[in-house]
């Protein structure tokens, strides 16, 4: 810079106004202003209040419901004769059964002989 130039900017200094005085509170005015802006938290808080937190809860599990229930298709196997139950003819017996079952024959049969069972014959 020039010495012509240097003397032209302090006489553009000399006639500015002088700066407002800084008031002796100005630090603790600035601390509180920062103090009470609202942090993020402030801001994000009426987001999550339950007033709408839960409508908001209530329609995305119906939603996924809804969706969960469209894409739902059962699995479809092929029937087998495993698959098809018994005919009511046959009797689904154990090994162990088959004594009982052999000594209920020999009783049906016995039954039928019987006199007691005779409507001809009095038994009087």
């Amino acid at each position: 810079m020039k010495h012509e130039d240097e003397d032209e900017l302090w006489d553009l200094l000399g006639k500015a106004d002088q700066p407002a005085p800084v008031s002796p509170f100005f630090a603790r005015n600035v601390l509180r202003e920062i103090r009470q802006r609202p942090t993020w938290r402030d801001r994000l808080s009426p987001w999550f209040s339950l007033r709408r937190l839960l409508p908001v809860s209530v329609t995305a599990v119906a939603a996924l419901a809804a969706v969960g229930l469209a894409l739902y298709q059962p699995v479809q196997r092929p029937v087998t004769a495993e698959d098809e139950p018994p005919p009511d003819a046959v009797a689904q017996l154990d090994p162990i059964d088959f004594a009982v079952v052999a000594d209920l024959d020999d009783l049906l049969a016995l039954e039928e002989d019987s006199l007691w069972s005779d409507p001809d014959v009095s038994t009087l």
